[in-house]
């Protein structure tokens, strides 16, 4: 599935990955290829990716923290995330 992660500066993530988990206003959830459709509001905490080859630009990988070769975290305070036929965009702040 394609992820994008959007900052009000700049487009932080885009690429293919194998899952993402984010922290949701009922707690965390993690979606996978397939998953439904869903819409929802995020709270502060990690998103997390998880992909077989991460490439984060360079002006932006300050802001990530590398778990280990296939797994990076971002820090964000709140934002929103919709997942619509296997394309997952995050609204971050």
């Amino acid at each position: 599935m394609i992820l994008e992660i959007v900052s009000p500066e700049a487009t932080l993530f885009s690429g293919e990955v194998t899952s993402v988990a984010v922290p949701g206003i009922n707690g965390e959830f993690q979606m996978l290829n397939n998953h439904a459709a869903i819409v929802s509001l995020l709270t502060k905490g990690n998103v997390k990716i998880n992909a077989q080859n991460i490439k984060i630009e360079k002006e932006h990988v300050s802001k990530f923290t590398k778990v280990n070769e296939q797994t990076f975290w971002l820090p964000i305070n709140s934002g929103t995330i919709e997942m619509n036929n296997n394309k997952v965009i995050v609204l971050a702040d």
